[in-house]
């Protein structure tokens, strides 16, 4: 089934000079050349709701929302009227601005447990930080975290997990330990080989392994059981997996929370939560303890994403926006598995659904996961007019016209996906496959054959 005729001229041209003034092509890897296929924009000129235009004027319904982090819609007018209202006051000053305590408590009001809150601009910074404290407060020097999740952190003490280690000395890299979350008594082997020395788990509230019923609770049970800190990151599930977010919902009761993405709806403003106990030790008035330099950015309290994040919080408080996102992933969802039967391919695209996103799995005819067939899928969805990359994510202001066109891109996209896997990849596929974000050189395109799930996690194995 041929593709639709769209122009990428302009996103040719575009590639052509980015790489030779940014490195890597953009300010995140996940947003770079190798992770699309070559028949996709290269850059994205404008946003309304819940579709975007490229460089070459094409249209397209959006499912990964920057990533996640659009949670309303692109330019959602009461967002963008409360940054404007926030410009005219101005959006940094000499002190504190009077919304950064305005803000602050309407967010911890939001969040069960939490007593002290940090701003600041990416999600690094404040899982980062949690680790740092964590650190100070306990005495003790390493940190584990599940290593067969995706992310945390760009800083050393995650970075030096992956094959993307170059850079970080082993010294650093000593420090940091993993397990595997779908197995808690992995957790516990950590604690029995390090006795008295991990001073935090950190790990997500819902990744797309299953794990099996209690193994978060039992996480968090080990962490307290040895006096080691038990930080949950929201960075995805946050204002999306529930209200505020997963870990109310799952039972837990985190010293520490970290937020972004969503909270924002593409602004930037991240934050850390947590117990006053541990926050406290990077304030200027408890004299006991030796201080904490915490979160400390020129830009931390500058004020339009201040307003932002404001403004989705009352949105959320007030509109019901996880309704609207549970009816369009269940909409999308049967869609997408109806479609998949009726092409005869369920066996090798596997639609993965929670109640809050979408993650299909694509497999090669031997059903092994396959970053041909998934730059393949996306190739057809974005030759349709869906910029695809594997999940939907919902916005508010995703419509039902929006939903009929990712299914029906999906539709004939499977049908592509059989002919592939009966004629061959090469008949279908144009350009190379995309590549892992987490690779030794950029030239290798090996997905570690050892990874713990198939759910096409970047590669972070050895090669």
């Amino acid at each position: 089934m041929a593709l639709p005729a769209r122009s990428f001229t302009r996103s040719v041209a575009y590639r052509r000079e980015v790489h030779e003034r940014i490195p890597g092509g953009a300010h995140t890897y996940s947003k770079g050349d190798d992770q699309f296929p070559e028949l996709s924009p290269a850059a994205i000129a404008r946003g309304k709701h819940g579709r975007v235009w490229d460089l070459d004027g094409n249209e397209y319904v959006d499912c990964a929302l920057g990533l996640g982090s659009v949670s309303l819609g692109h330019a959602y007018e009461p967002v963008l009227s409360a940054v404007r209202k926030q410009l005219d006051l101005g959006v940094n000053f000499q002190r504190p601005a009077v919304i950064e305590l305005e803000f602050a408590r309407e967010f911890l009001s939001a969040v069960p447990g939490a007593e002290r809150i940090k701003f600041s601009k990416n999600g690094s910074t404040v899982t980062t930080a949690a680790v740092k404290l964590s650190r100070a407060f306990t005495g003790r020097d390493l940190v584990a975290f599940p290593g067969n999740h995706p992310f945390y952190s760009y800083d050393d003490w995650f970075i030096g997990s992956t094959v993307c280690k170059s850079g970080v000395p082993d010294s650093t890299r000593a420090l940091s330990l993993t397990y595997d979350s779908t197995h808690p008594e992995t957790l516990e082997r950590l604690f029995s080989d390090h006795p008295g020395r991990i001073a935090c788990v950190i790990t997500e509230p819902e990744e797309i392994c299953s794990s099996p019923p209690g193994a978060l609770r039992e996480a968090q049970k080990l962490a307290r059981r040895h006096g080691a800190v038990f930080i949950v990151d929201e960075m995805v599930t946050g204002f999306r997996a529930g209200w505020p977010g997963a870990h109310a919902r799952h039972g837990l009761e985190p010293d520490l929370v970290a937020w972004g993405k969503a909270i924002g709806n593409g602004f930037s403003i991240c934050a850390l939560t947590g117990r006053a106990g541990i926050m406290d030790l990077g304030g200027i008035r408890q004299e006991i303890a030796p201080r904490v330099f915490l979160i400390s950015t020129t830009h931390g309290g500058e004020t339009t994403g201040l307003a932002a994040g404001q403004a989705v919080l009352r949105e959320f408080q007030t509109r019901d926006v996880l309704s609207r996102h549970r009816q369009r992933v269940e909409s999308v969802a049967a869609g997408m598995r109806s479609a998949a039967a009726a092409a005869r391919v369920s066996d090798f695209l596997e639609i993965h659904a929670s109640s809050w996103r979408i993650v299909s799995v694509c497999l090669d005819g031997a059903g092994r996961p396959s970053p041909a067939f998934k730059t393949l899928l996306m190739q057809e969805m974005i030759g349709r007019g869906v910029l695809f990359h594997g999940y939907f994510l919902p916005c508010y202001t995703h419509t039902d016209e929006d939903v009929s066109q990712i299914v029906s891109a999906f539709e004939a996209s499977c049908a592509v996906y059989r002919d592939a896997l009966d004629q061959g990849m090469e008949k279908y596929l144009v350009g190379r496959p995309i590549r892992p974000v987490f690779r030794k050189y950029n030239g290798c395109a090996q997905v570690c054959p050892a990874m713990p799930c198939p759910l096409e996690r970047e590669c972070r194995g050895s090669t």
